[in-house]
């Protein structure tokens, strides 16, 4: 009797600690940061992605017929892009195992997405020796993007376009430029020239993009001389330069100081034909700004436009800094009504800029202008603009004081 009361005592406090436990969990559930449930949330739909996906990787193992485009649609089907291996292994060991480029191209775009790069290398090894359909320059293109897009894999990239014939097709120079644009942007310059000396071994024939991309180059690496070089290469090419040919020479000119040379490329632009956009103009007005030539800049704002290219921001910002960092604040507040009547919107440093040499000036009745179209326009003033109007605004009052006291004591 004694050990059954015992036992009935000690079922009831182990019953007391689960319901105290249950309750313990239901609290906490109760407070879990969204981040967690966030989390679950995104494991749940995860596996319900790879139960969906698992049906529909169960028509690959059915014996019937699959035509192409039926293969086709069970990659777009795919919740979780790491499916497609699965669907490239269970289709190739199938009787009716004919894949095309868009399969190719969908399946890669699945691998992709799930930065499975090194199984695009290896299936792009498998095309290779499989030859089982011809492929276009659009594909190749896709997989050099990807490679040096995504991946980051810039040397396979330039493998890849090398590689283009071992598969019975010779680039386009389209996909030709894209892999030397790839190279110059990311200052792999003596990779970038050797891939422009390949041109005639891969059947490419440059064109005036391909000439620009080089000078682009040259100019980043500071091989001016060689930019100008490939420049009268143009002729002999039989190519023509254009307007950005010209708008990246001159650039990298006024990045050394010499405009009076990029004017002179802006005339022979002229005398070629060959007509200024609103970027060649905001590269001069810029190198004039930096040597302080700010009513050329204006000169120059206003020849634009006779010329019927119009300004945009940056031509006005431009010419707005030059009269900001020469103190003329009068004429920057004209040209800031102008951007604003443009419905433009200058800059926060411009504002800046702007309050400070008002407030040095004591013009307070312009300093309240710009704090309203600062607003306005979502800007927010800093704590030391703020200081500096509150000085400028009791060393006003106090000179009125000293003013007025002078007044009376006379």
């Amino acid at each position: 009797m004694i050990s059954r009361i015992r036992l009935s005592y000690h079922e009831n406090v182990y019953r007391l600690a689960c319901r105290s436990r249950t309750a313990a969990a239901v609290s906490i559930a109760a407070t879990v940061p969204p981040l967690f449930t966030s989390l679950s949330t995104l494991a749940s739909s995860s596996s319900s992605a790879s139960d969906r996906d698992s049906v529909i990787l169960k028509r690959l193992n059915h014996k019937d017929w699959l035509t192409p485009k039926e293969v086709l649609n069970i990659v777009n089907s795919l919740r979780d892009p790491s499916s497609a291996i699965t669907v490239l292994e269970l289709y190739s060991k199938r009787k009716d195992y004919k894949p095309n480029e868009a399969f190719y191209i969908s399946i890669i775009k699945k691998l992709a997405q799930a930065k499975m790069f090194d199984s695009i290398e290896n299936l792009m090894q498998r095309i290779k020796l499989e030859r089982s359909c011809r492929l276009s320059d659009d594909f190749f293109y896709n997989v050099i993007k990807t490679y040096g897009n995504m991946a980051g894999r810039i040397g396979r990239a330039v493998e890849t376009l090398y590689d283009m014939p071992r598969y019975n097709y010779w680039p386009s120079v389209k996909t030709f430029n894209f892999v030397l644009n790839l190279l110059v942007s990311a200052k792999l310059f003596d990779v970038a020239h050797e891939v422009y000396i390949s041109a005639p071994k891969l059947g490419v024939e440059i064109d005036a993009c391909c000439l620009n991309i080089l000078i682009k180059g040259l100019c980043e690496c500071g091989k001016l001389e060689a930019a100008f070089s490939v420049l009268d290469e143009f002729p002999k090419l039989r190519c023509e330069p254009n307007v950005r040919t010209f708008s990246t020479l001159m650039h990298t000119l006024c990045e050394k100081g010499k405009v009076e040379d990029a004017f002179g490329l802006l005339d022979r632009m002229e005398r070629d034909e060959i007509f200024p956009d609103t970027i060649t103009f905001n590269i001069l007005i810029a190198g004039l700004r930096k040597q302080g030539r700010v009513e050329e800049g204006k000169q120059l704002l206003e020849r634009m436009q006779l010329k019927g290219c119009y300004p945009n921001a940056s031509s006005y910002q431009e010419v707005l800094y030059g009269l900001l960092e020469s103190e003329r604040f009068v004429e920057a507040k004209l040209v800031m009504n102008r951007m604003l009547l443009e419905g433009m919107t200058p800059s926060f440093v411009s504002y800046k800029m702007m309050i400070q040499g008002m407030c040095k000036m004591n013009l307070l009745g312009d300093v309240d202008w710009a704090l309203k179209q600062m607003a306005r326009h979502g800007f927010v003033p800093k704590m030391g603009m703020w200081k500096q109007i509150v000085r400028s605004v009791v060393s006003k009052e106090s000179s009125k004081c000293i003013c007025y006291e002078n007044i009376m004591g006379n």
